[in-house]
């Protein structure tokens, strides 16, 4: 079905169809030098010390949930507590899970779509060792207010940042105020790699565990002095099938890394044409009578714009639905909705933090559409009729 107002759109033109082209006449596929540069350039321009390229957000989810198991300072363990959101996507609570976490759900704020600040003090105890911040939409979350929170206490912060890539608080990059932070490169997103993902991190530690556990959990891909074996010998023969910790093939191909080049190179301009539509979008719809947009936290990037219908509104969402799919619009739930009502945690280890309210809310009540690197005023105007 085609629709006049998409959720996503491309942004490549010819310099990505360069950047395959030099692959090809590279003739090395697998992972090389092409995605080595890009962890540079994403790592400078995310003001981090590294970054590690993987072959989706997802994955990238995964491995910064390993890298926190296995490093020697203050590592997790089985049964420890993380707070999550109740409103996020499916990859990010699996692999908290998957090694043995136990998922604290926390509600959301309706204005910002991300933690509901008294609800996240609240849920916060002497249990607690991880906070899973998630930011929804484009939009960061208050890490001043979180860090408050924390203060001296053994609570690391780690980030779900692959919605929001580009986005900034207090001029700061989302997915850099954690220990690790995430982020996605998939079609849909700020920038596209076909498919892929970043880890980024200031911790060279968790830098060299994540080198390890994407390729197998060997040592192959670290520098000779690192901080998963000490020294490596000078044996190429020895080293190539060493493995030292639990691993996995996350690695991302020469293509996504070459693609990653040249998207990068792109992304202040596409972060700058999503924010001038989110600004129309707040000039125009702040006050709607049908439905509420997302309050911004910082500079948001603006991945969708998110629409909660008001209490109070004339229409139910389904109404809504067909009504903007009657004007063009491609439209999805508010990513999960209430995670929490899905059927997969009778596989997790969980618990809910008083009432989920507010997600619960969304899910009935909110959906999101596209935004674009490039003006939309039209569809924003069709927006603002609605109800009118």
């Amino acid at each position: 079905m085609s629709f006049l107002y998409p959720l996503a759109t491309s942004s490549w033109d010819n310099e990505e169809q360069e950047a395959l082209q030099r692959v090809i006449r590279s003739d090395m596929f697998s992972m090389g030098p092409e995605v080595a540069t890009f962890e540079r350039q994403f790592a400078d321009f995310m003001g981090s010390r590294f970054a590690v390229m993987v072959n989706s957000g997802s994955s990238a989810n995964l491995l910064m949930t390993a890298a926190l198991f296995y490093t020697k300072h203050n590592a997790l363990s089985r049964g420890d507590e993380v707070i999550v959101p109740a409103v996020s996507w499916s990859t990010t609570y699996a692999p908290l899970a998957q090694y043995g976490l136990h998922l604290k759900f926390v509600d959301i704020d309706p204005q910002t779509l991300n933690y509901d600040l008294a609800a996240l003090e609240e849920a916060i105890s002497d249990k607690t060792r991880l906070i899973m911040a998630v930011n929804l939409l484009g939009n960061p979350n208050d890490f001043d207010a979180i860090q408050a929170m924390i203060k001296d206490r053994n609570i690391r912060i780690i980030e779900d940042n692959c919605e929001s890539m580009g986005a900034t608080l207090n001029g700061k990059q989302a997915g850099t105020f954690g220990v690790l932070g995430s982020f996605s490169a998939f079609f849909s997103h700020h920038i596209s790699t076909m498919e892929g993902g970043l880890v980024v991190t200031d911790d060279e530690e968790l830098y060299h565990i994540m080198l390890s556990v994407r390729a197998h959990g060997w040592t192959r891909n670290l520098p000779k002095e690192n901080h998963v074996t000490g020294t490596k010998s000078d044996d190429p023969f020895e080293e190539s099938f060493r493995f030292v910790l639990p691993g996995y093939n996350l690695r991302p191909l020469e293509m996504s890394g070459a693609l990653g080049q040249a998207q990068l190179a792109k992304l202040p301009a596409l972060i700058k044409g999503r924010r001038a539509n989110g600004a129309l979008l707040q000039a125009q719809l702040s006050d709607h009578p049908v439905f509420t947009i997302q309050q911004e936290t910082g500079q948001s990037s603006w991945f969708g714009f998110s629409l909660v219908l008001r209490p109070k509104a004339d229409m139910t969402r389904a109404d809504l639905v067909k009504r903007l799919q009657a004007l063009g619009f491609e439209t999805r739930p508010i990513v999960s909705g209430n995670f929490a009502k899905n059927e997969v945690l009778k596989y997790y280890d969980h618990s809910i933090s008083g009432a989920l309210h507010n997600a619960d809310y969304i899910d009935r009540n909110g959906l999101f559409v596209g935004n674009h690197h490039y003006p939309i005023p039209a569809a924003i105007e069709a927006l603002a009729g609605l109800g009118a």
